[in-house]
């Protein structure tokens, strides 16, 4: 139990009490655990999951935290690193695939300023955030709307039968509405 006292030292009374909420709202419930973490993730300004707040949720469930790793790692909807203010995710999956998502992806990469070795996948997975925390470029295996491919994900919003200049477009009207926000 060192772990979790550990633990409490390093998250905010208001941090504890709103974890300690969620436990009991979803205790014993089917998919708890799945819900908790998605809960956590969008509270948290940056949409990750912080080691500690896990080590946290493991000592107060009684959920190992190997077993909750495992979730995190195995759902592509969690982050263990801190994301951009907009997310951009582009489809691999064999459809969009062979109807340009690979363009795609390497069009986002320029206009995002990415390059090779600034995301922490390997070819097929990408997980990139730019230098001023505003975009996350990720990729995923498929999203399962191959009559769509290719699909991108812009903010949670699902655009399909995208192009190189329609996703150009997206992330520029992003750009607009922040630079006007400032």
């Amino acid at each position: 139990m060192a772990a979790a006292s550990s633990t409490h030292s390093l998250l905010r009374p208001e941090e504890q009490d709103f974890l300690d909420g969620l436990i009991r709202k979803h205790q014993g419930q089917p998919g708890m655990l799945l819900a908790i973490l998605e809960a956590i993730q969008e509270r948290q300004p940056n949409h990750y999951l912080q080691p500690e707040v896990l080590e946290y949720l493991a000592a107060r469930t009684g959920i190992p935290g190997s077993q909750i790793y495992s979730v995190v790692t195995f759902y592509a909807l969690f982050n263990l690193r801190p994301q951009g203010e907009h997310s951009v995710c582009i489809c691999r999956g064999t459809a969009c695939h062979t109807r340009g998502s690979r363009t795609l992806l390497e069009r986002v990469k320029l206009q995002l300023g990415l390059q090779d070795g600034d995301d922490d996948g390997s070819a097929d997975k990408v997980t990139a955030t730019t230098a001023d925390k505003k975009f996350t470029l990720r990729t995923v295996a498929c999203f399962g709307q191959c009559a769509l491919a290719p699909v991108v994900e812009v903010d949670h919003n699902i655009l399909s039968h995208v192009n190189e200049r329609a996703l150009e477009r997206e992330i520029d009207h992003l750009r607009e509405n922040r630079d006007e926000a400032n």
